[in-house]
């Protein structure tokens, strides 16, 4: 029988909130059995880039990373970030430690080929090193990955969080029995944008198709649905979408996706 593990990734208004994301800490650092944490940079880059004269660059709604913006993604996903959300999960006993994808060759990427937009230092991964990230579990440390991974020939890639924890998830299911957690401001996928708490609470693949068909699942959700059912055809077991109450012992109200 394997093993559970859990795979959380947390999104940026968790990481702009500092009691939010206090709160959150203190609930995964007494989540039972093995776990990995996977976060973004929030706001922090962007703000940080304008003190420092470094403007972000957005084309059709998406970051563009050149070399300026890669050392900023740097300094603050694998630095300010991480060491803060590291030090905060040390402070509740759990033994976390801080990587990026470079760190013990955990994620391997590619630079995104240049279609129609050239995104810059935007890498889309190809390999995740379970063998590695296994030896930090075993060793009863706590992985947590900002979202930078590297091509093994020196060039580090800014590269999606969702992704990060969809594709760790993928390539630990193998020796784990994996939940992937996304959790977020909300209390999971919504029936009405309007009612916060009209939460659906299953979805599958059948469900899905009339979610919508419908409409009534809100087109900026679609990308992390279709990312979960990508994690759940490669053998993750389940996904949980929802906020950080679905970590409190008893909670009942946020989503999960099945096949």
């Amino acid at each position: 029988m394997k093993q559970k593990l859990s795979i959380i990734k947390i999104g940026g208004n968790i990481i702009e909130d500092q009691d939010y994301l206090s709160q959150f800490l203190k609930l995964f650092a007494q989540l039972e059995g093995r776990k990995i944490l996977v976060h973004g940079g929030g706001k922090r880059a962007t703000d940080l880039g304008k003190r420092l004269g470094i403007e972000s660059k957005m084309v059709e709604g998406r970051r563009i990373t050149d070399a300026k913006s890669l050392e900023l993604v740097v300094m603050v996903y694998a630095g300010l970030v991480n060491k803060k959300i590291v030090a905060q999960l040390q402070a509740n006993n759990s033994n976390a430690i801080g990587l990026s994808g470079a760190d013990a060759n955990t994620v391997i990427a590619v630079k995104r080929p240049v279609n129609k937009l050239d995104f810059g230092f935007v890498g889309d991964i190809v390999d995740v090193n379970a063998g590695s990230i296994s030896v930090l579990l075993n060793a009863e440390f706590v992985p947590v990955f900002c979202a930078l991974t590297h091509d093994t020939n020196g060039q580090l890639f800014n590269t999606n969080a969702d992704t990060i924890a969809s594709e760790v998830a993928i390539a630990m299911s193998q020796a784990y029995d994996t939940t992937l957690y996304y959790c977020f401001e909300k209390k999971g996928v919504l029936r009405s944008v309007t009612d916060e708490d009209s939460v659906i609470q299953k979805i599958n693949r059948e469900n899905y198709q009339k979610l919508k068909q419908d409409k009534i699942v809100a087109d900026g959700m679609l990308p992390k649905l279709d990312n979960c059912f990508h994690a759940l055809n490669k053998e993750v077991q389940r996904v949980c979408i929802g906020d950080i109450t679905m970590f409190e012992p008893e909670a009942q109200l946020f989503t999960t996706k099945t096949l």
